[in-house]
Order: structure tokens, then sequence, then C-alpha cells
């Protein structure tokens, strides 16, 4: 596969600043949840569930947006759920109940849901194995600058304008970044240049994906790397404020330096997996080898940070926890490009996000019941780094050793092929 030229890159810029956009928005309600919690008179199980809901819409419309991504043009597609998404962000702000927030959050995560499965099938048509990891670094150093963002602006915003008054700018100014991206979009590829499957085969159904472990393998690590990555996105500005103490103006800085640290490191870690990719180790391995590393020593440094009684170091060692993090979420989209083949990026990337953002439920409501009964977070960082060392096993031993998978040719009948190719007004052919 030929160097993409200027173009996939300014593409991907783009596409780097709507993941920060995309997290500044899943993440927000973390960053008011204090607010919201005294004004609506939630108690933490009530929380949990607000926290969940994103999730739970998130990972369900996995499998039929990565279908909608692969019979329409992804880069249309993608535009549509951002317009939807910011829309759900800037209603929240006008939400006057829980059961209207909760409402609101479901709707935000079936948009969001679009996300991933199209980040993976852009950068398996526009870029090569070996910059793909510089590739999905960025996307990742983007999903982390968000949640920094958000938290030292969104913090300011509380302060000045109320929650609803940060919902509603966050989510009002969003829709600008749909100007460039509709002057981008027509000129992007829809296809990979490389032939994969001819007019008159199948791309593998979800049965046949189902039937590999590799599949069930990337989907027990991206839970296991889920589960963290939530708990730390939807809990910590909860944390350094109820647990550790910090003021607000301190916990807009203080709260926001755990994001940009794993921002940075994940982008360093992408472009070092590239440069042994390149020096002709095998890409698999490499892969695989960073991801597991990374789940291991995030899993190491996460329970120091609760248990050392000084604010200060214990904030240290969650840094440390998410500089780790960074080696596992810049790999591990570029192993599953690497195992699924272009063809099959979409539908893969929908059911392992399926299956691994379920920890996205899973975890909230489990951190808001251990916080309710114990009263600490101890109980809380523990089951994270439990489930974190379920996603080495699945990552190491359930998918073992990594390469591309040969797909076996399968024909359709001609009908299917046109029916599956027919175009939309909203959603051009791809």
């Amino acid at each position: 596969m030929p160097r993409p030229g200027r173009l996939p890159w300014i593409a991907l810029a783009l596409l780097v600043i709507s993941v920060c956009i995309n997290y500044a928005d899943r993440g927000n309600l973390g960053v008011a949840a204090r607010s919201v919690q005294k004004e609506l008179h939630l108690n933490a199980h009530q929380l949990g569930y607000l926290l969940a809901a994103f999730s739970f819409t998130y990972a369900l419309s996995q499998i039929v947006t990565a279908k909608v991504i692969d019979r329409w043009n992804v880069n249309w597609v993608y535009a549509w759920a951002f317009l939807l998404w910011s829309a759900a962000t800037a209603a929240t702000g006008l939400a006057g109940s829980f059961a209207a927030i909760f409402g609101l959050r479901l709707v935000l995560g079936a948009s969001e849901s679009v996300a991933y499965p199209a980040y993976s099938k852009m950068i398996c048509i526009s870029f090569p194995e070996q910059l793909r990891g510089t590739a999905n670094a960025l996307i990742d150093a983007g999903s982390k600058i968000g949640p920094a963002l958000g938290i030292l602006v969104g913090i300011e915003i509380v302060e000045h304008f109320s929650w609803r008054g940060m919902f509603l700018i966050i989510g009002a100014g969003s829709l600008l970044w749909l100007v460039p991206w509709c002057l981008v979009a027509p000129r992007l590829p829809v296809r990979h240049t490389r032939k994969t499957f001819t007019s008159h085969e199948a791309v593998p159904s979800y049965g046949r994906i189902l039937a590999r472990r590799e599949l069930w393998g990337t989907a027990l690590g991206l839970f296991g790397g889920n589960y963290a990555w939530f708990f730390l996105l939807n809990w910590v500005p909860y944390y350094l404020e109820t647990e550790r103490h910090y003021s607000k103006n301190a916990l807009a800085i203080v709260g926001s330096l755990p994001f940009w640290a794993v921002a940075v490191a994940s982008v360093l870690f992408g472009m070092l997996a590239d440069v042994f990719v390149r020096r002709r180790y095998s890409a698999g391995r490499v892969r695989q080898g960073f991801v597991c590393a990374g789940q291991l020593a995030s899993c190491a440094l996460m329970l120091p940070a609760v248990l050392v009684s000084d604010r200060g170091l214990g904030t240290f060692f969650l840094i440390l926890s998410c500089i780790a993090m960074g080696a596992w979420s810049s790999n591990h989209w570029a192993l599953t490009q690497l195992l699924s083949g272009p063809a099959v990026a979409g539908k893969w990337t929908g059911l392992q996000n399926c299956f691994g953002n379920f920890a996205g439920v899973v975890g909230q409501i489990v951190t808001g019941y251990a916080l309710q009964s114990t009263h600490s977070f101890f109980a809380a960082f523990a089951i994270a780094c439990l489930v974190l060392i379920a996603g080495v096993i699945g990552y190491w031993v359930v998918v073992g050793q990594p390469k591309e998978i040969s797909w076996p040719q399968q024909t359709i009948a001609d009908r299917t092929h046109n029916v599956e190719h027919e175009s939309s007004p909203l959603f051009p052919k791809t």
C-alpha cells in the first residue's frame, strides 16, 4: 500500500479534533457529577446509572453502526452521527430530571457508537500497517485530550455558567467542526486500494467473525482496558473532589493531569511500536506486547494511587498508571486492524466494541454500589485492577499468535449484492 498523501493526514487531524469533542461530550457528566447530584438530589447508585447509560446504548449499537458503515459512505455516516451526538449534549443542559438526562445519555451513546468502527475503517483504507500505530495513537491521544480539556475548561464553565451552561456551550460549539469536515469528506477514499473481496464475493458474516477465537480475545482485552478507562474517565474528578478533597480550582488542574499524561504517552508508544514494525519485527507481536505490557503496568501502579495517604503521591501514581495505559490504548486498535484485515475492519470493530464497551455499563454500576457500600474508593480501584489482568489474558492467551486472518472466499447471489450496494440520498453509496 503506498504512503498516504496530504489529504488523509488532514482528515486524520480533523478526526483527532472530533474525538477530543467526542470524549469531552461523553466525559462531561463526570465533570458535572457533583453539581448534578446536588441539584437533582441523587444518591451514588443513581449517579452510577446515569454514568452507565451512555455505555449501554454505545455497546448495543455497535453491530448496527458497523453494518451501516459497511453499506454507506463512512465519511458521511460519521458526519451525521457527529451532528446527533452534539445535539444530545446541548439538550442535556435543558434537562430537569433523572429520566431526561438518562434518556439523552442513551441517545449520546447510540450516536457515538459510529465513531470507532468509522475510525478503524478510515485508517485501514488510507494508512499502511507501518503507520497505523501512529494514526491510531493520534486518534487515541484525542480521546485523552478531550477529557483533559473537558475537566480543565468544564469546571471553569460550571463555576461561571452552571452545569447546564457547560452542556449547552460544549454541545452547540462542537457543531463548528462539521464545516471543515464537509469540505474534506467528498474528497476522501471510501474503499481500500488493495483488492480484498470482489464484487461477486461477500464480506464475512458476523457469524464467521464470531467463530474466531481472536475476536473473543480482543473483546476480552478491550473489556479489561475499557473498564479501567471508563472508571478513570467518569470517577476520577469525583474521587479527587470527595476523597482527596481538592478544591474546585485545584481540581481543574490536577484532575486533567492524568489525561494529558496518557495523551502524550499514547503518541510516543504508538510511534515507538511503528519503529519496531518498520525494523521488520513481527507487527502482531509488537502490538500484542505493547497492549499487554501497558495493561499490566497500569494495574501495578493503579492500586498504590488509592492506598497511599499523601494525596500528592497518590496523584503521582495515578498519572504513572495513565502513562502505562498509553501503551495499550495506542496499539490495541492497530492489533485489531491487523487481525481482521481492511475488508472486515468495520464489522470486527463493531463486534469487539459491542462486547468491550459493556465494561462501561458494568463498571459504573459496580463502582456506584462499591462506593455506596464501603464509602471508600479502595474496592473500586481493586476491581479495576482485576479486570485489567483479565484483559491481558484475553490479548495474550486467547488471541495467541497474532496474524492477519485469511478469510475463505464466499460468493453471494447477484440480488443480494445489489441490495447491499443500494444508495441513499442521505448516505452516498461507497
